[in-house]
C-alpha cells in the first residue's frame, strides 16, 4: 500500500506594482468614475491605482526568496519622476479591450522592470508602463468611450522612490500588501527627512 500523498501547496498570485502619490491616485478614480457611469459597472472606480511592473504565481515557500532579489533591485534603484500624458485603449488577443492612461516617460519604468527580470534570470518581455482605466471592455464601448477620452490630456506627475510586492490566492480575492522595497537612493532625494539627520 502507498502511503506517500502528495501535499499540494496554496498558490499565490504575486504583483509588482508602482503606486502614484494621493492626488494623482484621487484624479485617475475620478476618471474611473466616470468610464463607470458611462459603462455602467461601479467595480472600476474601487480598484486600486498602480502601474503594474511584473506578475507571477507561486507557492508562498518561495516568498523569502522572492523578497529578497527585490530589496537588491530596490537597493541599485534610483529614484526618478513619472509623468502621465493621453488616455487610450488596446485590443487584446481575446477580442476584449482595455482602456489606460500612458505614461509620458516610459524609459525608467521600463528599466525598472528589465532589473526585475534579470534578476529573475527571465527574457525581457514587451512592457508598456500605464494606469489601467477599465478593463474587459468591449469594442462598442471603447467606440462610445474614447471619442470622449481621446481628446483630454491626464498631464500628471508623482515622484517613484518605492515599488510594493501585493499577494492575493491565485484562485482570486483581493490583493494585500506585502512589502515596499525602498529605491537605494533615497536619502538623496530633495526634501527627503534623510537629509537633515544628525
Amino acid at each position: 500500500m502507498n502511503t506517500n500523498y502528495e501535499i499540494s501547496e496554496e498558490v499565490f498570485d504575486y504583483l509588482l506594482v508602482v503606486n502614484p502619490d494621493a492626488a494623482v491616485a484621487k484624479d485617475v478614480t475620478r476618471i474611473r468614475q466616470f468610464v463607470a457611469a458611462e459603462l455602467a459597472d461601479h467595480t472600476l472606480s474601487a480598484a486600486p491605482v498602480h502601474v503594474a511592473l511584473f506578475r507571477s504565481a507561486f507557492p508562498e515557500r518561495y516568498q523569502e526568496d522572492f523578497i529578497a532579489m527585490l530589496e537588491e533591485v530596490a537597493l541599485k534603484q534610483a529614484g526618478f519622476t513619472v509623468y502621465t500624458a493621453k488616455m487610450d485603449a488596446y485590443r487584446h488577443a481575446g477580442g476584449h479591450n482595455s482602456i489606460f492612461i500612458n505614461v509620458a516617460n516610459p524609459k525608467p519604468l521600463m528599466d525598472l522592470h528589465t532589473s526585475i527580470m534579470k534578476a529573475f534570470e527571465l527574457k525581457p518581455q514587451a512592457f508598456k508602463p500605464h494606469i489601467i482605466l477599465a478593463r474587459a471592455v468591449q469594442d462598442a464601448e471603447v467606440n462610445m468611450l474614447m471619442p470622449l477620452l481621446a481628446q483630454q490630456f491626464f498631464v500628471r506627475s508623482f515622484n517613484c522612490h518605492c515599488f510594493s510586492l501585493l499577494k492575493r490566492p491565485a484562485i482570486g480575492g483581493k490583493y494585500q500588501r506585502v512589502k515596499d522595497f525602498v529605491f537605494g537612493d533615497i536619502e538623496h532625494l530633495v526634501g527627503s527627512l534623510f537629509n537633515y539627520a544628525a
